[in-house]
């Protein structure tokens, strides 16, 4: 399949200066085959007018738990500790797979609508999560959450080991399959260091949470004398390729241990924010040169899976923090949510920016709403205005997932249907209350 886009403002996120190109861009079978000016040997199977639409590279989410969407609207306004085991970790021990399935396809379905065409995921039943992004048409690096209290709990790993046997490298490609070991407060020492031994077997990444919460930093200095990201290092999850979500309370040493390991921190701001856990120290982050992507979090801490929510908060929280207006500019925030998460999650080699010979992973947005006027700054206009309602189409890896705003592969309908049986039977929700 040829396909042929024209008439489009080009923003491909490729250099660390901002660049804005008028034309057209050429994609073959699942790649990028050239961007500019359309070469005469070039014949075009279908052709989709941007209509002056902004055209940039799909977004990453580089943390999220897909099926948690089913317990959205359901523990808001408490604190963490209580919404995470007062209300979820009960409600996660009646999933099944069909659940899983169904909240996955919901969350799916939002994302495709509002630009994502990658991201990372932790949570169980992981095989149902890959059977649907595999419908899906999305990209994703997958991982199942681990958990342990005692040696009952090892079988985790050899599912874990199983589903990077059974899934990574499939769907064309589009899945990978890394090793997530929940948290430190979730895993003892013993076993975070067999889930740092499994990703080193694998050749694989590590997905983990990491300084969430001021609990998770008090309680790291009681039990271990010191803080969770220096924990994490002496057990030896860095010595793999590791991207860690949250990392909100960091010190100036857990900076440059995660500078010095090369350790990707993956930022939450809405998630962060709405469980009162704190701001990551954006600044001193990006001064550090660590690689800086961001992530929703799971619908239920959220509470949607916007990524131009994300970019606009992380844009605004890191100058309000800093009181410096300059520190994380809309070019940089856009940096963010494409290349720096496709560098996360290891693949900025093949996504995350507009070059030939990269996957065909973007997104046209319509730029005809009243807040892209007057037409200055296209990078300002996507973060300090745009929405995820603004994405019209929606292409991964060569293949159109969404257009003119109509979903091509999924039947939205069916999912939100599956989504609220699934919902009433973990939580007895059949409709709105109060």
């Amino acid at each position: 399949m040829k396909i042929l886009i024209k008439n489009a403002n080009i923003l491909p996120v490729q250099n660390d200066v901002p660049e804005l190109l008028y034309g057209c861009i050429g994609i073959e079978n699942d790649k990028i085959s050239f961007i500019g000016s359309c070469p005469d040997f070039f014949t075009p199977d279908r052709i989709i007018d941007a209509d002056d639409g902004i055209v940039l590279p799909g977004l990453v989410n580089a943390h999220t738990h897909l099926a948690m969407s089913l317990f959205r609207h359901y523990a808001d306004d408490l604190s963490f500790w209580d919404w995470l085991f007062g209300r979820i970790v009960p409600a996660e021990e009646k999933l099944n797979a069909t659940h899983v399935y169904n909240g996955t396809m919901l969350s799916l379905v939002e994302m495709i609508k509002s630009g994502t065409t990658c991201l990372s995921d932790m949570y169980f039943y992981m095989d149902a999560v890959a059977m649907a992004l595999e419908k899906s048409g999305l990209r994703a690096n997958l991982s199942r959450g681990l958990s342990f209290s005692d040696d009952k709990d090892l079988y985790k790993l050899e599912e874990t080991r199983a589903f990077y046997d059974k899934w990574n490298g499939q769907a064309s490609g589009r899945i990978l399959v890394d090793v997530a070991p929940h948290a430190i407060y979730t895993c003892g020492p013993e076993y975070l260091k067999k889930t740092a031994d499994l990703a080193k077997s694998l050749n694989t990444r590590i997905h983990m949470h990491l300084s969430e919460s001021i609990k998770e930093l008090e309680d790291c200095y009681k039990l271990y004398g010191k803080s969770p990201v220096a924990h994490a290092r002496d057990l030896g999850l860095f010595e793999a390729s590791c991207y860690a979500a949250h990392c909100v309370h960091l010190s100036n040493d857990d900076i440059e241990i995660l500078k010095d390991h090369s350790v990707s921190v993956v930022h939450n701001p809405a998630s962060n924010l709405k469980l009162a856990n704190g701001i990551a120290p954006v600044k001193e982050l990006l001064d550090a040169g660590i690689n800086l992507a961001l992530g929703t979090d799971g619908a239920a801490s959220n509470n949607n899976l916007d990524m131009f929510e994300e970019i606009n908060l992380a844009a605004l929280l890191a100058k309000g923090k800093s009181k410096e207006p300059k520190t994380l500019s809309a070019y940089q925030a856009l940096q963010m949510a494409t290349i720096k998460g496709a560098k996360a999650l290891g693949i900025d080699n093949i996504t995350g920016s507009l070059e030939p010979g990269k996957r065909a992973d973007l997104i046209i947005i319509d730029t005809t709403a009243p807040h892209f006027y007057p037409r200055n700054s296209a990078s300002a206009s996507l973060v300090y205005g745009a929405g995820g309602t603004d994405v019209k189409t929606l292409v991964c890896n060569g293949q159109l997932l969404m257009e003119n705003r109509q979903l091509l592969l999924l039947d939205e309908s069916e999912i939100y249907a599956k989504a609220q049986e699934s919902c009433m039977k973990l939580v007895g929700s059949s409709g709105f209350g109060p």
